[in-house]
């Protein structure tokens, strides 16, 4: 028997949630869409809220197999607060269940960019890609939509609040899985990490940044134990001005080889954009003891120092 619910949204979410441990997942979808109907009613603008209310609705779309509202719903959560891991995996298993490939690999790809050790979305990237070169060959990943870049705001969000919107069966809820603090699993094997570090640095080459950050960040979805790929991902990073990323990808290089010229030249780069002139120079400084006559840090040194004065 479906659990009483109240007039108010939280009552039917509550209600809502306990249909759905229950298994009643018809029922919850339609508790879920009483509370979106009386929210959107209230005109009192409440985005998260309303995203959780879709992504939950999604859940109950993708249990009874009804994977085109599952979609429709999880784009909604998602216009509503974009980069929510929970409706970026539950679409993604949706395309996959439609055999539309390409679309689940960029969602797939779009949520190791927020948590690299979620392995729902390894194995779907996994899965993805051996489907993908069978059906479109060598060349599968210039076939593919661009994947949105995520913001590093996105993933402190998702790291600051990693709450349940309601308890999935642990067949369903992604699970972190425990590994070594550099190491995450492994989307695909050294080889693949190599080659899409190749088609980062050629993107590089014609100038097209973007583009090379996406190739990176694929690579290390694979493996992130190669320092370089870190270093040269921050050097786009710099070039677009995004420096706080470029300083999270040095930090991760050093982490890796704490005796990385370039990681401490491009932090030092990044934290001199920043204005942070004492960690620039402290940068600087552990370079130079490892290259005492390395030209542009002895310039960039000069720089940070003249700002200040």
């Amino acid at each position: 028997m479906a659990p009483k619910s109240s007039d108010s949204v939280e009552g039917l979410r509550a209600a809502g949630n306990q249909s759905f441990r229950n298994g009643q997942y018809s029922e919850a979808s339609t508790l879920y869409g009483r509370a979106l109907r009386l929210l959107q009613a209230a005109g009192s603008p409440n985005p998260e809220e309303e995203s959780v209310l879709y992504s939950n609705r999604a859940a109950c779309h993708l249990k009874n197999g009804n994977c085109s509202d599952c979609i429709k719903d999880c784009t909604s959560a998602l216009d509503l607060v974009p980069f929510s891991v929970k409706p970026l995996l539950r679409r993604a298993a949706a395309y996959e269940a439609l055999e539309k490939y390409q679309q689940a690999y960029v969602d797939y790809m779009t949520v190791l960019q927020i948590d690299k050790s979620m392995t729902s979305a390894l194995e779907g990237i996994n899965r993805m890609t051996r489907v993908l070169m069978d059906s479109l060959g060598p060349n599968w990943r210039q076939k593919l939509p661009p994947t949105p870049l995520v913001p590093v705001s996105a993933q402190k969000r998702w790291a600051s609040k990693p709450s349940e919107n309601h308890k999935e069966s642990a067949k369903s809820k992604p699970k972190e899985t425990p590994t070594a603090k550099n190491k995450v699993p492994c989307a695909g094997d050294e080889e693949r990490a190599k080659l899409l570090k190749e088609e980062g640095n050629e993107y590089v080459k014609k100038g097209n940044h973007k583009k090379a950050i996406e190739k990176y960040s694929e690579s290390l979805s694979c493996s992130n134990l190669e320092s370089a790929t870190y270093t040269n991902r921050a050097l786009c990073y710099l070039t677009l001005k995004q420096y706080k990323e470029a300083v999270k990808d040095c930090t991760d290089a050093l982490k890796l080889d704490g005796k990385n010229v370039k990681a401490f030249y491009r932090r030092a780069q990044a934290y001199k954009a920043l204005k942070d002139y004492k960690s620039s120079l402290a940068d600087i400084s552990s370079l130079l003891q490892i290259e005492p006559k390395n030209g542009p840090a002895q310039k960039l040194q000069k720089e940070v120092n003249q700002s200040l004065k």
